[in-house]
Parts: C-alpha cells; structure tokens; sequence
C-alpha cells in the first residue's frame, strides 16, 4: 500500500513538472512553419511593399486600439522579441510603429495603452498616417494570430536575483509562493 502512494506521489510530481514546462502558445504549430523567421523588422520598413505577403512574428506595446467598420486596429510600437517570444520592455529598443488589422471583433477596451502582445501576421503594405507633426509610414499586417501577455506574471518573471525557500529550495526570477519545496538538481 506504501508503494502504491510513492507511485502515485512520484507521478503526481512529475505531471505537475511536465505542466509546468508548457506555457501558453505563442505562435500556433499551424502557423508556425509558415514564417518567414529571418526577415526583420528593419527589412520591412526599408520597403514594405517587397514583403508583402509574407507571415512574420512582431512584437511590441498598444499605443492604440480602435474598432474600424470592417476589423480592429492595433497601433503597435514595435519591440524586439526574446528567445519566448516576449517584446523587451525597454521601449528605446523600438525600431518604429505598425499596423495590425484583425478582421474578427476584438474590442478595444481590451487592448488598453501598455498591453504587451506578440503578433502573427501577414504583411499587406504600408498606411500613411499623421504622426504628432508628421507623415509616418505604417507596415501593415493582417492579424492571424494575437498572443497578449499577462502583465502581472510578467512582472514576477522580471524580478532578478536568486530567491531560495524556507525548506532549502531555490529558485532565479519571481519572488511569489513559498511554503513547500521541491529541488531538482542539473
């Protein structure tokens, strides 16, 4: 019988590990392969209109969010991305602004100034617009996939240093929980 609950507690640890290794998905399978990974964000703003077509992954901040007759407008400040996914939150990493366009009701109230999201998106040209005192080029893309980030968990994953338990554990990152411990060692 004692055998039987070690089991039971070893794969009970190692279900809630595995869990823990799989995040929410970013750039879905389908779309994945699909990507053009080695264009840049400088590319596209050399000529816009070259790219079009393609699918890209971009990442950045809402500046503005607005419903249009026909889809949803996201002004987006573009930030380069991790090795996640994730826009830096340094916004003087910035190469400049687009546009992403989802055809789908998104409402804007839920892409308030400061969201964080990760866009997956076909590029379509180039809208003008006034910028403050100037005209300003705009890449456009049309959204086919949006992953917005939890700004909340992302705070606890920028706390820097390391952080160790009260039952001796360890841990680099956030600084939230505690109480129980569980070490693995690499």
């Amino acid at each position: 019988m004692k055998a039987s609950r070690y089991q039971w507690a070893v794969w009970g640890v190692f279900l809630w590990l595995v869990g823990c290794t799989f995040g929410p998905e970013v750039i879905p399978d389908t779309l994945q392969s699909q990507v053009d990974s080695q264009l840049t964000f400088e590319q596209i703003l050399e000529d816009p209109t070259t790219v079009q077509g393609k699918l890209v992954v971009l990442g950045g901040e809402v500046l503005h969010a607005k419903r249009l007759r026909e889809a949803t407008q996201l002004e987006i400040l573009q930030l380069p991305l991790d090795s996640s996914q994730r826009p830096s939150q340094a916004k003087t990493d910035s190469k400049g602004r687009f546009l992403a366009f989802e055809h789908a009701f998104l409402d804007p109230a839920t892409f308030p100034p400061g969201t964080r999201v990760t866009v997956v998106g076909e590029l379509t040209g180039v809208q003008s617009a006034q910028l403050d005192d100037m005209s300003y080029q705009y890449p456009t893309m049309l959204v086919k996939h949006v992953h917005v980030w939890n700004a909340e968990a992302e705070a606890r994953s920028q706390a820097s240093g390391p952080w160790y338990g009260i039952f001796g554990g360890g841990s680099t990152g956030g600084r939230v929980g505690g109480g129980v411990s569980i070490g693995i060692g690499f």
